[in-house]
């Protein structure tokens, strides 16, 4: 070999990330078929303070795809069968599904309570949705239009008339304490929270008064319907005959269980009480087929613990509105059960205050005539 022929091998070998090592690189994959990639690559270190750039050897091409816009479910509501033939009459009961919602687990919950761990502008959103879609896009702004109380589990009830005020902070929470609402004022919607305890609605189809009530265990017990319905007919003359009732969405009695001292309660101030309640045993495969694991100390030393006592609510509160003066026909129940009814997805239909220990969202039941 000459000695003024260079021989690569012997040659100084570029910098490995200088544009000459990059080059190199590129031309002995040439000379197999290969090609550099054609993206957009560093290939240098600083050098004026810029990096250097391998250019695209043709611009990009922008999708186009038209950009799939966001849906969001309606809110879900519970109408009462039969109602809609009076088109002056508003109302329905909530669900969770079609809000904004996400404290709880499930994205697009409707929670309609303030006082949970949601946002209040969460809340507010979810209400005006809610609002709009049982009484028109109207209702959601109007001042003044929802009407709540600050609920505590009584009997008392507020008759909300034409200069019953304050009824709401600037935020939209309510100021009255109470169980029970009822009007006469058109464009008015009462409203009740609930997440496990009896929402009851009445209306009075021939002077246009409805009301709603609050029933959990101690407002049934304490009367809180059959109060109502009497006050209906003391402040308004309404008549039984011309009322038509909807009990929503409450815990069953498949779920709810009770000490026996609200059984003793219920039994001093109602007939039909026992029919009320129900005697529930856990059946245990384990327990069946190994007694004696399971050995107490009570006498004779194995006895069984006794059974949960649960508690019809719904029922109670039918046998109310019956007891005042209502026909059959005319009361509808038209919710489920709170604590254990799925949607086909398994994802909860209802909030439950019970089977979520307490860390929950809540449902609003609403009733307003339409201004004439």
């Amino acid at each position: 070999m000459s000695s003024n022929t260079t021989d690569w091998r012997h040659s100084p070998e570029p910098a490995a990330e200088s544009p000459e090592a990059i080059a190199a690189v590129d031309a002995l994959f040439a000379t197999i078929g290969l090609e550099h990639g054609r993206r957009a690559t560093l290939v240098g270190t600083w050098a004026g303070g810029e990096r250097i750039r391998r250019p695209r050897t043709s611009p990009p091409v922008a999708s186009t795809r038209p950009k799939a816009k966001k849906t969001r479910r309606a809110p879900g509501i519970i109408r009462p069968p039969g109602w809609e033939a009076l088109p002056w009459l508003h109302a329905g009961f909530s669900t969770r599904e079609g809000g904004a919602t996400t404290a709880y687990g499930n994205p697009g919950d409707l929670n309609l309570g303030w006082n949970t761990a949601d946002p209040a502008e969460t809340v507010a959103a979810n209400r005006k949705r809610f609002l709009e879609a049982v009484a028109g896009p109207r209702s959601a702004k109007s001042s003044g239009q929802l009407v709540a109380v600050r609920q505590f589990h009584s009997n008392l009830i507020r008759i909300i008339g034409p200069d019953t005020s304050p009824l709401a902070t600037p935020e939209g929470k309510p100021v009255l304490r109470g169980d029970g609402l009822i009007t006469a004022e058109p464009d008015r919607l009462l409203a009740i929270l609930t997440a496990d305890c009896v929402p009851v609605l009445v209306a009075d189809t021939r002077r246009r008064v409805v009301a709603a009530f609050h029933a959990g265990w101690r407002g049934t017990l304490a009367r809180i319907v059959q109060r109502g319905i009497g006050t209906m007919r003391l402040q308004f003359g309404s008549r039984p005959k011309d009322l038509i009732a909807a009990i929503g969405p409450g815990i069953g009695p498949c779920c709810y269980s009770v000490g026996e001292e609200i059984r003793f309660d219920f039994e001093s101030q109602f007939a039909y009480a026992p029919s009320l309640f129900t005697e529930v045993y856990d059946a245990d495969p384990v327990k069946d087929k190994y007694p004696l694991l399971f050995l107490t100390a009570r006498a004779p030393g194995h006895s069984n613990i006794g059974p949960q006592i649960h508690l019809d609510l719904i029922e109670a509160n039918r046998r109310q509105l019956l007891d005042a003066g209502l026909s059959a026909s005319k009361i509808s129940v038209v919710g489920e059960c709170t604590a254990c009814t799925r949607l086909p997805n398994g994802q909860r239909r209802y909030f439950s205050h019970r089977d979520e220990h307490g860390y929950t969202g809540r449902m609003l039941s609403v009733i307003g005539t339409a201004a004439p």
